[in-house]
């Protein structure tokens, strides 16, 4: 049986990672500053990571949710207070795709309305209000057979709340930061706006924070930055370091009931040692301050690189913007100077997602790989 080639693949194949690095089979050693999508937050095999899953692993790995699982309880409580946001509740599942689905059926079945209204270039999940989105087509698209999509530009108010009128949206999802779609993002006075609206007319917040949660955008969360509160919040990447886990946090004005949702493996007990390992590395290492601080580090050494034209993002969910495609300057990076990077559906924007226990050393390993290759390109 042949693998379903749906990849493209670059001639690499790793054996061994720690913390930023990666080694492949040829012993060659790689810079990771992509993390898998954002996926890696505490470093490849982190020590204290890899041993609380060989541990539970020697006690049991799995099992169903009709069952007590003490560490789903420990790990919404390390949450709640490491995101501050004690008061809301916890949804475990296994994907963001499956986080974003549990919280378009949540929303839907509070208010019983059925529209969505997300945003140009947003991205939501394979199996939901992605494959619009992902083309940046400005039309009204089937999530399934009860729920469609409209897609507006971000930073409109006007249009939104016009579209809130018509009485039939259910909900707003949007990205604390762009991922997939190029790191745009709303202005504080934005999503200010949007909470109020979304209140004012019975319609759901679900902030998507699936890529840009769990400290990467240098607060938990990076709608944090905005001082709103969001009534549903999806999570994943980040949250297990690698391992399948995914989650929704719930706001108070939600009635949990026997049936509302469900998921087949969310809820784990290795799933959530991992979750509960990430958030006891989070804390102890004080990454949420080495984020910011390498942000900063960041932001002063790529203004050495002329041929930035601009920076996006926040903390390390990072994208340097060119005049140029940038696929032929990734492919020389990966190749000849062993970084990986990441693209964008903006093919001039190189992606930055590395862990959040990146040095800033690595910063400067970066930033001379890339004034290297672009000299060697012109």
């Amino acid at each position: 049986m042949n693998l379903f080639n749906v990849y493209p693949l670059y001639n690499i194949t790793p054996v061994k990672a720690l913390n930023c690095k990666i080694i492949d089979k040829n012993g060659v050693e790689y810079l990771d500053l992509y993390g898998g999508h954002g996926v890696i937050s505490i470093g490849h095999t982190h020590p204290e990571y890899v041993s609380k899953l060989k541990n539970q692993l020697d006690n049991i790995g799995f099992y169903s949710n009709a069952i007590q699982n003490p560490l789903q309880v420990e790990l919404a409580e390390k949450l709640g207070k490491l995101s501050g946001l004690k008061d809301y509740s916890l949804f475990l599942c296994s994907s963001g795709a499956e986080a974003n689905e549990n919280a378009l059926k949540l929303a839907s079945f509070h208010n019983g309305k059925s529209r969505v209204i997300a945003f140009d270039n947003s991205f939501h999940g394979r199996t939901s209000a992605a494959v619009a989105a992902t083309d940046n087509k400005k039309i009204v698209a089937p999530i399934n057979a009860q729920q469609v999509v409209t897609f507006l530009p971000l930073n409109n108010i006007e249009l939104v709340e016009a579209e809130l009128k018509k009485g039939d949206v259910t909900c707003v999802i949007i990205e604390g930061i762009q991922g997939v779609g190029g790191l745009d993002e709303g202005t504080t006075e934005f999503f200010q706006a949007l909470e109020k609206v979304c209140a004012k007319y019975d319609v759901v917040l679900i902030l998507d924070e699936v890529q840009s949660g769990y400290g990467r955008s240098g607060k938990f969360f990076a709608h944090q930055h905005h001082n709103i509160k969001a009534d549903i919040i999806s999570l994943a990447k980040g949250m297990g370091n690698g391992f399948p886990i995914g989650g929704i946090l719930i706001s108070p004005k939600f009635t949990a009931s026997y049936g509302l949702l469900g998921t087949t493996f969310g809820g784990s007990h290795l799933a959530c040692a991992a979750g509960i390992a990430v958030l006891e590395v989070i804390d102890k290492e004080k990454l949420m301050a080495n984020v910011n601080e390498v942000y900063t580090y960041f932001l002063k050494a790529i203004k050495a690189v002329p041929e930035v034209v601009k920076v996006k993002g926040k903390g390390l969910m990072l994208g340097a913007e060119f005049a140029f495609d940038v696929s032929e300057l990734r492919k020389k990076l990966i190749i000849e100077k062993h970084i990986f990077t990441g693209n964008a559906n903006n093919k001039n924007l190189l992606r930055i997602l590395p862990p959040l226990t990146i040095k800033k050393t690595d910063i400067d390993t970066f930033i001379v790989a890339l004034k290297e290759t672009l000299a060697e390109l012109k």
